[in-house]
């Protein structure tokens, strides 16, 4: 093993980025330098986003992988410009590292990060590093463009817009809930096998998700340009108030229309979880929740993974999910809070 100290600051940066290639022509410096410099056309808007991950915060290197880390750390951050109707350009990434990591552990996690890049066709541009006293710490910051008209935040549900959905909800938080589980019952165990048969789904969704460029794409094609869009990081319910509090309108989604994936169902009965409310409340999912015009409607029918759950309808209604029975029930922000010192979701 290396040890990281004997590389330097500067020595672990050129080591990392070595061989990176730029492949947007918007890049017309990377790392390197004092700073990126970064060039967009007349009409481009430039879209910045961050988030800062901290070990046994928001994520457990007992049963997260290093390399995985580093992919879901960017494609995060990526997530964020597509809600905005955007296209990731370039990210910089920080790293506060403790002394227990060696040069091959950060190797592992910017390898994730870089197959991140390279699938998303999005340019490391720089970042910086320093000793940590609390666990790994990775910073990443996600430049992206948009043209000014296409851009679609999270103020413009209109009365009468269709709510939807991308592809399912809950499964990301069930893999979490399996994780925890089999860490559980390894506790004290040199020879332990985790059992994830069957399971191979939530665990993707969770270690390794996806942003959704493809709906991003699909929906350009059909000529939908949402009304106001978010991705689903800290739950359904959460997010759908967000969007109407800053629209100032309400909602009316449906229970029976919340898309849910097999596996997230059979992991919620096993261990005696509400799968709804995994559904709205679980989180990390990074699907794409937005609303269209009801115009709309025969054309997203078309766009596929993409799913009508509910309406728009005057703020004086609020925010509700009408059940299979017909009850309805006042929606809340359950979703996850990091700041009330929960060890993680």
């Amino acid at each position: 093993m290396s040890e990281i100290s004997s590389l330097g600051e500067f020595g672990l940066i050129d080591h990392l980025t070595k061989d990176i290639k730029i492949v947007n022509a918007s890049t017309l410096k990377g790392v390197g330098d004092d700073a990126a410099v970064l060039q967009y056309g007349p009409d481009s808007k430039t879209l910045i986003t961050t988030d800062l991950l901290l070990e046994n915060v928001h994520f457990d290197l007992t049963y997260v992988p290093l390399r995985h880390l580093g992919y879901k750390s960017a494609v995060v951050n990526f997530s964020d410009i597509y809600a905005m109707n955007g296209t990731p350009r370039q990210i910089t990434v920080s790293l506060g590292i403790s002394s227990r990591f060696t040069l091959e552990h950060i190797e592992e996690l910017y390898a994730g990060i870089r197959l991140a890049c390279e699938h998303y066709g999005v340019d490391l541009v720089g970042g910086d590093t320093s000793a940590s006293h609390q666990g790994l710490v990775i910073s990443i910051t996600c430049l992206g463009e948009a043209p000014e008209d296409k851009i679609v935040y999270r103020n413009g549900a209109q009365h009468n817009d269709l709510v939807c959905v991308s592809g399912n909800l809950g499964a990301a938080y069930m893999g979490l809930q399996l994780l925890e589980r089999e860490k559980v019952a390894s506790a004290g165990m040199k020879d332990f096998q985790p059992d994830f048969q069957g399971r191979e789904y939530i665990l993707e969704r969770q270690l390794k998700p996806e942003a959704r460029r493809d709906v991003i794409e699909n929906l350009a094609k059909a000529g939908i340009k949402p009304t106001a869009m978010m991705d689903v990081s800290d739950g359904l319910s959460s997010e759908l108030i967000h969007i109407c509090s800053q629209s100032n309108v309400g909602c009316r989604i449906y229970e029976d229309r919340i898309p849910i994936d097999y596996q997230t169902a059979v992991m919620a009965e096993e261990i005696n979880m509400n799968l709804v409310t995994a559904a709205l409340n679980g989180g990390e999912d990074y699907e794409l929740l937005f609303t269209i015009p009801l115009a709309a409607y025969d054309a997203i029918a078309r766009v596929p993974d993409v799913k009508v759950i509910g309406k728009i309808v005057p703020a004086s209604e609020g925010c509700a999910m009408i059940t299979r029975d017909n009850t309805e029930i006042t929606l809340r922000a359950q979703g996850w809070n990091p700041l009330k010192g929960d060890s993680q979701q």
